[in-house]
């Protein structure tokens, strides 16, 4: 049995949730109303997870979710309102050190809520099982050392020979596909570029449409390269991370000769959105795959494996995220089972061996 902590403040959130987990069979169920009650409840029931509101009277959320890290770190899920507010606050919380979120029904909610209960419980199992990352650690020590933009120093002990194979000319394109756990270990890996980084790195994370824009946004002011959300046919330069539109698919095409990242609608025959599987596919056919570089980093499911696994089998170099690091180890296990791996790094590496192949 899974135990399981259910934090909002509205009543009929707190039924309709308990309904939902209830009904799934495998949860041992308790609800609080608001941040304090979350922050007892942890103390007393010891909860495997915890599903928690953001807006709530007496403690908050956010507040709620600092307190609960520093005094028994608990896998969270945020339940958050779709909106840029929403998305702001719920960036904050992963940065706190919540896994994922859940979207919070609007208008009725007892209909709406139906409509995601499969996404609910899936997510909820999946953190019960995840990593947990309470120390900002990198990204932390990064933000006082962003004019250089080089690594912060690893202690010897962590150190381990980085493959060198020479950087590979032409063209050529780093692909990261993430989802749970992913805006975090992101913000361990991005930072990490430096601003004369010599290739286009494109990013497909697993984010509603309201999400993408704010997250693009964190990102630009945390790493030496210029992040942007992209929404419209963009020609790809150096020095620039392009995120994918929550809402749509980012895939690769050429226009006039120029390698160009578009945002298509999001294809009913992938399960995830921005999806890693179409963009692969797109560098298969419009890249050189000797000049791509395709990282694979914590998430559920197997989003991108195959397509990965097809670009190294055509010369592409792959990395997937080591079980060491990844909050949930499902993505990166598919592409390393495939045989799709060219290296399996964890996450503060990953960086460091990007340069190396990118370095002429």
């Amino acid at each position: 049995m899974i135990k399981l902590l259910i934090v909002d403040d509205s009543a009929l959130m707190r039924r309709q949730l308990s309904a939902i987990f209830q009904d799934a069979g495998d949860f041992e169920i308790r609800v609080a109303r608001n941040g304090r009650e979350a922050v007892e409840e942890n103390r007393a029931f010891a909860p495997d997870v915890i599903t928690l509101d953001i807006n709530m009277p007496e403690m908050d959320g956010l507040t709620a979710l600092s307190l609960l890290m520093a005094e028994r770190p608990v896998p969270v899920v945020m339940v958050s309102s779709l909106t840029e507010k929403g998305a702001l606050a719920t960036l904050e919380a992963l940065n706190l050190g919540a896994v994922d979120y859940i979207p919070k029904p609007g208008g009725t909610i007892s209909l709406s809520i139906v409509e995601i209960e499969t996404e609910i419980i899936s997510k909820v199992r999946a953190a019960a099982r995840a990593r947990l990352k309470t120390a900002r650690g990198l990204a932390a020590r990064l933000r006082t050392d962003l004019t250089t933009a080089r690594p912060a120093p690893m202690a010897e002990s962590t150190r381990r020979p980085l493959i060198r194979r020479g950087g590979v000319r032409g063209e050529g394109v780093v692909l990261i596909g993430v989802s749970t756990g992913g805006p975090r270990t992101l913000e361990d890996i991005l930072p990490l570029l430096p601003a004369d980084f010599a290739w286009p790195v494109l990013v497909a994370q697993h984010m509603p449409p309201s999400f993408t824009r704010p997250f693009a946004e964190r990102m630009n002011g945390l790493c030496a390269l210029t992040v942007s959300e992209v929404s419209r046919p963009t020609p790809l330069e150096a020095g620039n991370i392009y995120i994918g539109k929550g809402g749509a698919d980012m895939v690769l095409a050429r226009r006039a000769s120029k390698l160009t990242a578009l945002a298509r609608p999001e294809n009913p025959d992938f399960l995830w959105h921005p999806s890693v599987e179409l963009l692969g596919r797109s560098a298969l056919e419009h890249c050189d795959p000797v000049n791509v570089i395709a990282v694979l980093l914590t998430g559920m499911g197997y989003d991108g494996a195959q397509a990965f696994t097809d670009l190294r089998q055509r010369g592409a170099r792959t990395i997937a995220e080591s079980e060491a690091t990844a909050v949930v180890f499902g993505m990166p296990a598919e592409l390393i089972e495939r045989g799709g791996a060219t290296l399996t790094l964890p996450a503060e590496r990953i960086a460091d061996q990007i340069r190396i192949w990118v370095e002429r």
